[in-house]
C-alpha cells in the first residue's frame, strides 16, 4: 500500500468517514470476543512492524468497536476504541504524521475517560505525552506521563503486574522526553524510576525500560553509555520484531554520534533483518543518507539505502 493511500484511511476513521458506517462495520458482528479479536489483531500487527496491513484493517476495527457500544456496551467499547486509537497514535508516529497522530491521541484519551480500565487511560495519556513531545512542548509532554504515572500509581483496584508495567513505561516516556530537552537530571531520574519500578515486575520487568536507557544515554550525549546499556540486552529475547528493530535502530544511531560508520551499518543491516518495514522510515533514511559518505569502506551501503528510500 502505497504511504498515501495509507494515511488515507486512518484520516477517514479519525474524521468519521469510516467510524461508524455501517459498510465499515459489517466485516465482523459487533460482538465481546469479535472486538477482544480486533484489539488483538491490531497488537500483533504493529508488533510485527505489518504497518501496511495495519493501516488497512484498523478503521474497519474501529468501526467495530463503535458500532458495539451503539448496541449496548459503552464502557467496553470505549475501552476498545481507546486501544484501538493508541495504536494508531503509535502509527502516525512511526510514518511521522504529526499533523494526525494528535488527533488520534485526543480519540483515545476521550475514549478511555468513558471506559473503565485505568491502565488504558494511562496509555492514553502516554499517546497524548507523545505527540507533545514531537510538537517541541517538552514540558507539558513530560508532565502528562508523571501524572499519569503518579495517579495510576495511586490506584489499588488495578492488577498490580499491568499498574507496574504502565507506570514503567510512563516513566521512560517522561525520561525520553526529558533527554530530548538536554534536562539531564530530570531524564536520569526519571529512567532510574522507571528500572526500579519496572524491576519488581520479575525476570521480564527491566528489559522493557532497557531500550529507553539506550536512547535516553545517546540522547544526553553519553554514546560510551548507550553502548554499555544495549550490551545488556539480548536483541534475541525482546518480544517483538518491533523492539528489536528499534533496539538495532537505537544502537546505530550510538554508533553515528559515536564516528563509527561501519558498526553503524551492521546495526542497521540487523534492524532490516529483524523488520523491514521499520528501517523504511525518516531517521533510518537518514542515517543511510549518511552512510553514503563511507560507500567505498562499506560494502551493499549503496543497496542498503536505496532499500530503504535513502536514493531516488
Amino acid at each position: 500500500m502505497r504511504r498515501r493511500e495509507l494515511l488515507a484511511t486512518l484520516t477517514a476513521a479519525t474524521t468519521g468517514a469510516v467510524v461508524g458506517s455501517p459498510s465499515a462495520a459489517r466485516a465482523a458482528e459487533p460482538t465481546p470476543s469479535a472486538l477482544a479479536a480486533a484489539v488483538r489483531a491490531s497488537r500483533t500487527e504493529f508488533s510485527a512492524c505489518r504497518y501496511d496491513t495495519l493501516s488497512r484493517a484498523l478503521p474497519a476495527r474501529i468501526a467495530l468497536a463503535e458500532a458495539f457500544g451503539s448496541e449496548g456496551s459503552p464502557e467496553q467499547a470505549a475501552t476498545a476504541v481507546a486501544r484501538l486509537y493508541s495504536i494508531a497514535t503509535r502509527l502516525c508516529i512511526k510514518l511521522g504524521e504529526d499533523g494526525l497522530a494528535p488527533v488520534t491521541a485526543g480519540r483515545a484519551l476521550s475514549a478511555a475517560l468513558g471506559g473503565a480500565d485505568a491502565v488504558t487511560v494511562a496509555g492514553a495519556h502516554r499517546m497524548v505525552s507523545s505527540t507533545w513531545r514531537r510538537r517541541g512542548d517538552y514540558a507539558r509532554a513530560t508532565d502528562i506521563a508523571v501524572t499519569a504515572a503518579q495517579e495510576l500509581g495511586a490506584g489499588r483496584t488495578v492488577d498490580i503486574a499491568e499498574r507496574l508495567s504502565a507506570q514503567a513505561n510512563l516513566y521512560a516516556t517522561a525520561a525520553y522526553t526529558a533527554a530530548k530537552q538536554g534536562d539531564r537530571n530530570t531524564a536520569r531520574g526519571l529512567v532510574s524510576e522507571a528500572a526500579a519500578i519496572a524491576g519488581r515486575l520479575g525476570h521480564d520487568g527491566p528489559g522493557q525500560v532497557a531500550l529507553h536507557q539506550v536512547s535516553v544515554s545517546y540522547l544526553l550525549g553519553d554514546v560510551g553509555e548507550a553502548i554499555e546499556h544495549a550490551r545488556r540486552v539480548d536483541p534475541a529475547g525482546l518480544p517483538s520484531a518491533e523492539r528489536r528493530a528499534r533496539y538495532w535502530i537505537d544502537v546505530a544511531r550510538a554508533f553515528e554520534q559515536w564516528g563509527k560508520p561501519d558498526r553503524c551499518y551492521r546495526a542497521l543491516l540487523a534492524a532490516e533483518q529483524a523488520a523491514q518495514e521499520e528501517v523504511r522510515r525518516g531517521p533510518v533514511r537518514v542515517m543511510a543518507g549518511g552512510l553514503m559518505r563511507h560507500d567505498r569502506v562499506l560494502p551493499g551501503v549503496r543497496a542498503f539505502a536505496r532499500r530503504v528510500g535513502a536514493l531516488g
